[in-house]
């Protein structure tokens, strides 16, 4: 299973890869894959460092709002998890383990 965050183009350099921020992560992927143009601006979905392609940015922002709303959610449990912990330099995290209790 993938979890794909819709990750704003920020910059695009000379050798097809783009800086990109997912909620408020910044990191580079590769163009290389994409079918269409992309332009700083636009919304991609990423896989392992490619981006695989476009999401309509009102999508996009719709979607950002969903794992917001999850964060906060989770934020109210023992275990919370912030936004900005749903997304590392790798990508989106699918699972972030219990933390170990001291005894």
């Amino acid at each position: 299973m993938c979890l794909a965050i819709p990750s704003k183009v920020i910059k695009i350099d000379e050798n097809n890869m783009a800086e990109v921020d997912t909620l408020g992560v910044k990191r580079k992927v590769s163009l290389d894959l994409m079918p269409e143009p992309v332009e700083v601006g636009d919304y991609v979905l990423i896989h392992v460092g490619y981006a695989m392609g476009k999401i309509d940015e009102k999508e996009a922002l719709e979607s950002i709002e969903v794992y917001k709303k999850l964060a906060k959610a989770a934020m109210e449990e023992e275990d919370a998890i912030s936004p900005e912990e749903l997304v590392n330099e790798d990508g989106p995290l699918l699972y972030k383990p219990p933390k170990e209790s001291e005894e």
